[in-house]
C-alpha cells in the first residue's frame, strides 16, 4: 500500500505529462503482481468496490471530530480524501500499526469480499492502521475519484512505453481483460504471446480531429476536403462481432448498459464511428434534441423503460472501421463512406442514420454555413480529406474541426465556492446570473450557469479578493456575494449553447460556460437580461 500511496503523492505534485509517464512506468516496473494490476484498475476507473461511499467516510470522521470543525477544514482543504486523511486521529498503539500492514492487493480483495454490515468496522480499522498518505490513497481507491491529473489514456500510454508496445494494441485488448491484469503485464514483459480475446466486439482507437481557425484555411484547398456538420452529442463507437454488440465512448469506456436500445438494434458485423444523439433520425424526419436531453441517460449503469421512451437515442454515423471482418481503415474516406451508407441503410431507421455531407465550393461559403447551421444541435463543421485513411489518435492534417464561434453574455457573480487541488485556498467556482423582472419584486438576478475556468492566475487573484470582501451570507462552503444594480462584479461569459432547464430558476442553462473576460468597467445593472438569452434559444 505504501508504494501506491507514494505514487499518488508524486503524481499529484508532478505537473508535466512526461513526468507523470515516468512515474507510472517506474511503478509498473518495480511493483509485483497483483498490486500493480489493482493500481492500474484504480487509475483507469476499472476498480469496483461496492459499499464504500463518501457519506460513510464522512460519518467515520464525525465519530471522532466536531462537525463544525470538520466542515471548516473541508472548506479550506477542498478535497474530502485529503481532509479526512489529515484530520483522522488513530486510536491504536503506534507499535500495532507496524504489524499486519496489508499490501494493496490484500486490501482490495478484502474490501471486495465485505458484506454490507462489515464495511464500517473494516474501514475504521484500516484508517487506524494506515499513515496519512496511505489513508489518502485508500479513500481515492474506494471512492474512484482520483482527481490526480492522470487520465485512462495517459495510463495506457505508460503501459505502451513500459512494454514497448503500440497503444492501439493495448486499447484493442483492454475490454477483454480484467483486473488485476496479470496476463496483460505478462505480454508487456514478453513472457507470453499477445492474448487472444474470447470476448468479441472490442474497442478500437478512434481518429480525432485537430482544431482549426479561419486564418489556417488559406493553406488548404477546399477541393481536397469533404465537410460534415459537427453534432452536439457524444462521440461513440459501436462494435459488433460474433453476435455480440458493445457501445463505447471515444475514450474506450463501455457504456452499453446505459443504451441498450442501441445495442439491441444493431444488426451487422463490423465497427462504426459516430455521434450519439437524442431524438429522431433524418430517416424518420423527427427533430434532434439537445445535449441536456442526452445527459439524462449518461453515466448510468441501467435505464428504466420510461427513460428509454422519454429519451430515445440514435447514432448518427460518421465512419466505418470494419465492414464484417474486413479492416477498411486503410481505405479512403470516400470509399469508407460508400460502405457506411450501405451498412446503415440495412439498420433500424429509428436508431441509425448517416451524418450528411455539406455542399460547398469555397471556404467563404462554408463559413457562412457554419455561422448559421440548419439545426441548433450543430456546433460547427468537420473537415475531412477525401483521400484520408482512418488513423488512430490526432494526426494533424487529415481531419479538422471548425467550431462555431461561442456565444457571449455579460453576467453578474452571485455565489462562489473554493476550488480543489491547487486552487483549494482560492474561491474559483462561480455561479452567475442575469436580470429578469418578477412581478412584485422588480428586477432580480437569476442563475444561468456556473464556471470555474477561463481566467488567468492574476484574474483569479482579483476574483478571490472580491469574494472575500463582498460576502453577504454563507451556506456551508458556498458564499453569497453582494450583487446589486450599482455594486457587484460583472464577467463576460462565453458558452457553446443554451438549453431549457428545470433545475435553474431562470429556466435555462448554458452549455460549456467559461469566464472569458472580467468586466470591471461595467456595473451590474448593465449586465444582460434573461430575455436576451431566451431569444438565443
Amino acid at each position: 500500500m505504501k508504494a501506491f500511496a507514494r505514487l499518488l503523492d508524486r503524481l499529484v505534485l508532478t505537473p508535466s505529462r512526461n513526468g507523470k509517464l515516468t512515474l507510472l512506468v517506474d511503478y509498473f516496473r518495480q511493483t509485483p503482481d497483483p498490486d500493480r494490476g489493482y493500481a492500474l484498475a484504480a487509475l483507469t476507473d476499472g476498480l469496483d468496490i461496492k459499499g464504500v461511499k463518501p457519506a460513510l467516510l464522512k460519518e467515520l470522521v464525525l465519530e471522532r471530530m466536531d462537525p463544525v470543525l470538520f466542515q471548516y477544514s473541508y472548506d479550506y482543504v477542498g478535497d474530502l480524501a485529503e481532509t479526512t486523511s489529515l484530520v483522522w486521529e488513530p486510536q491504536i498503539a503506534e507499535s500495532e500499526t507496524e504489524d499486519d500492514l496489508e499490501s494493496l492487493s490484500k486490501i482490495v480483495e478484502r474490501l471486495q469480499r465485505l458484506g454490507r454490515n462489515e464495511t464500517r468496522a473494516v474501514m475504521r480499522d484500516l484508517f487506524d492502521r494506515l499513515d496519512t498518505s496511505e489513508r489518502f490513497a485508500l479513500i481515492k481507491l474506494v471512492t474512484g475519484g482520483l482527481r490526480i491529473g492522470v487520465s485512462a489514456r495517459l495510463t495506457k500510454q505508460a503501459l505502451a512505453l513500459y512494454g514497448d508496445k503500440d497503444i492501439v494494441d493495448i486499447e484493442g485488448l483492454w475490454h477483454g481483460l480484467k483486473p488485476p491484469y496479470t496476463e496483460l503485464f505478462a505480454w508487456l514483459e514478453d513472457r507470453i504471446e499477445k492474448p487472444v480475446l474470447s470476448t468479441p466486439a472490442i474497442f478500437h482507437s478512434v481518429m480525432l480531429a485537430t482544431p482549426i481557425e479561419n486564418r489556417d484555411l488559406a493553406n488548404l484547398d477546399p477541393n481536397d476536403f469533404a465537410a460534415e456538420w459537427k453534432w452536439d452529442g457524444i462521440r461513440v463507437q459501436l462494435s459488433c462481432s460474433g453476435g455480440r454488440s458493445r457501445l463505447y465512448s471515444r475514450s474506450g469506456d463501455d457504456i452499453s448498459g446505459a443504451f441498450p436500445d442501441i445495442v439491441e438494434a444493431a444488426q451487422f458485423e463490423g465497427v462504426i464511428d459516430g455521434e450519439l444523439l437524442v431524438g429522431g433520425t433524418s430517416r424518420t424526419n423527427a427533430p434532434t434534441r439537445t445535449f441536456s436531453d442526452l445527459q439524462q441517460r449518461l453515466n448510468r449503469k441501467t435505464v428504466t423503460a420510461k427513460m428509454l421512451e422519454d429519451y430515445p437515442v440514435f447514432i448518427r454515423a460518421y465512419d466505418i472501421l470494419f465492414d464484417g471482418e474486413a479492416d477498411v481503415r486503410p481505405e479512403t474516406f470516400l470509399t469508407r463512406r460508400e460502405r457506411l451508407n450501405a451498412l446503415v441503410e440495412r439498420q433500424e431507421p429509428r436508431r441509425f442514420d448517416v451524418s450528411p455531407l455539406v455542399s460547398f465550393s469555397t471556404w467563404e461559403e462554408l463559413e457562412q454555413l457554419r455561422a448559421a447551421p440548419p439545426d441548433p444541435v450543430i456546433e460547427g463543421v468537420m473537415l475531412k480529406r477525401l483521400d484520408s485513411s482512418y488513423q488512430a489518435g490526432r494526426a494533424k492534417g487529415p481531419w479538422f474541426k471548425w467550431k462555431r464561434d461561442p456565444m457571449n453574455a455579460d453576467a453578474v457573480l452571485m455565489y462562489a465556492q473554493r476550488g480543489h487541488g491547487k486552487r483549494s485556498s482560492y474561491y474559483s467556482d462561480f455561479t452567475f446570473g442575469v436580470w429578469t423582472a418578477i412581478p412584485g419584486e422588480g428586477d432580480v438576478l437569476v442563475p444561468v450557469g456556473k464556471a470555474y475556468f477561463g481566467f488567468t492566475d492574476e484574474e483569479l487573484e482579483v476574483l478571490d479578493r472580491f469574494v472575500r470582501n463582498n460576502t453577504v451570507e454563507r451556506f456551508g462552503p458556498v458564499r453569497s456575494l453582494r450583487a446589486e444594480p450599482e455594486h457587484g462584479f460583472v464577467v463576460e461569459v462565453a458558452f457553446e449553447g443554451l438549453a431549457r432547464s428545470t433545475r435553474h430558476k431562470s429556466g435555462i442553462a448554458m452549455r460549456f460556460p467559461r469566464i472569458a473576460r472580467l468586466r470591471q468597467d461595467k456595473l451590474p445593472k448593465d449586465a444582460d437580461r434573461l430575455e436576451t438569452l431566451v431569444a438565443m434559444l
